[in-house]
């Protein structure tokens, strides 16, 4: 188990993320049409998976923009913002910040992806909410970087995630 902390806060995570190298675990997610969604669904794509508690709470919705900003303009890369939100509040979100460069998709249902993923928030306030990460996939799926932000209410090196990519 991950120990990250929330303001100062210790908590613990179901498990660590996946390492650099290894071919990311496919997943069954709900898009914003309340379909599922597969990691398949985005085959030979490059994928950031931009992971986070709540899309309604400032750092969440930060992550959010800022990815909509500067990794939708990136050839070949599809930014997946996860949460386990309901597409509702996701859409919602979208909708009000005119966010069109990302796809929101949720963990709601059965909360697998954050099980799979080792990242599901086990204790505190945001027990089974997701700990704010960042994935980074190449085109065949396979892991090329990682970040388990340490405290939840600090944002993720977005520079980082990016230059993988470039």
């Amino acid at each position: 188990m991950a120990n990250i902390t929330l303001d100062n806060n210790p908590t613990t995570t179901s498990g660590y993320l996946p390492k650099n190298g290894e071919q990311a675990k496919d997943f069954c997610l709900i898009g914003k049409d309340l379909k599922e969604v597969t990691l398949n669904n985005f085959r030979g794509e490059r994928i950031i998976m931009n992971i986070f508690p709540s899309i309604d709470t400032g750092v969440c919705g930060n992550s959010v923009r800022n990815f909509n900003t500067t990794a939708g303009n990136l050839s070949n890369v599809k930014v997946l913002c996860i949460s386990r939100d309901l597409p509702f509040a996701q859409n919602r979100f979208c909708g009000a910040e005119n966010i069109e460069n990302v796809i929101t998709l949720s963990d709601f249902v059965s909360g697998a992806f954050g099980k799979d993923y080792g990242l599901t928030i086990l204790d505190g306030v945001f027990t089974n909410l997701l700990s704010r990460c960042v994935i980074v996939l190449d085109e065949t799926h396979k892991i090329i970087y990682t970040e388990q932000v340490d405290e939840i209410s600090s944002e993720p090196n977005y520079e980082k995630a990016i230059a993988v990519l470039n």
